[in-house]
């Protein structure tokens, strides 16, 4: 049989292709609204405070350490597959959006470190100055400290403004839109204020919403609205 003697049978995948991203899509924010609500110190906690707080909570520290991965594991994938939604109706917000959001997930997997350091301290037999020590030399290393720099900067400015460009492309209705928009704002501010934490686990549910508002525009759509024809 000559090439082009008969048609290549290609199997369409784009129905389950665009299912599986609707489930992953509201993941990574559930993980992080976990993390923040189970994180046994509070984020304003000096290294002494953050080292005994992890002393009494090592399970739930153990839980802190595995869900990190999986958040930014799934961050990143929704955050592409988001602003490819948004491009259709605002592109240059959703440019703008995911040029700030991805350093910012990304940096999240520098959050880890020190958690880590501090788990290992622990578990290691450290005394509390030897473990507070190692902990203010992690936290004093520049590299360290641009990452969440870039992480505190990127994640908050930049789900603003990937939720409004969001919004404003219809993909999500308006309240989802609002839900998305004030989430990290929040969620900074109660950071900042030591509010109780399932304030702020609260906060990156509302993320969590926004995403699977996004989900479900995405779950509802025609293949081809999804993956034209002609693109393949």
């Amino acid at each position: 049989m000559t090439i082009g003697s008969a048609a290549v049978r290609v199997r369409d995948t784009r129905a389950f292709r665009r299912r599986a991203l609707a489930v992953l899509l509201p993941l990574g924010p559930l993980c992080v609204a976990v993390i923040r609500t189970v994180l046994p110190y509070g984020t304003t906690d000096d290294a002494a405070a953050q080292l005994a707080g992890v002393a009494t909570g090592q399970g739930a520290q153990g839980a802190v350490l595995w869900l990190v991965p999986i958040a930014v594991l799934t961050l990143v994938p929704a955050l592409f597959v988001l602003t490819r939604l948004a491009l259709r109706g605002a592109p240059v917000l959703a440019i703008i959006a995911i040029t700030l959001a991805l350093p910012g997930y990304l940096g999240m997997a520098a959050l880890g470190v020190s958690d880590a350091a501090a788990l290992a301290a622990v578990t290691a037999g450290l005394s509390p100055s030897d473990g507070t020590a190692l902990l203010e030399a992690l936290a004093a290393q520049p590299a360290l400290s641009v990452s969440v720099g870039l992480f505190v900067l990127g994640h908050v400015v930049g789900t603003v403004l990937l939720g409004t460009a969001l919004w404003r492309a219809r993909v999500v209705p308006a309240w989802a839109g609002v839900a998305l928009v004030a989430s990290q704002p929040l969620h900074l501010a109660f950071v900042l204020t030591g509010a109780p934490k399932i304030l702020d686990g609260g906060a990156w549910g509302l993320t969590a919403l926004g995403f699977a508002a996004a989900a479900l525009t995405l779950a509802r759509m025609s293949d081809e609205e999804y993956e034209p024809q002609a693109w393949r």
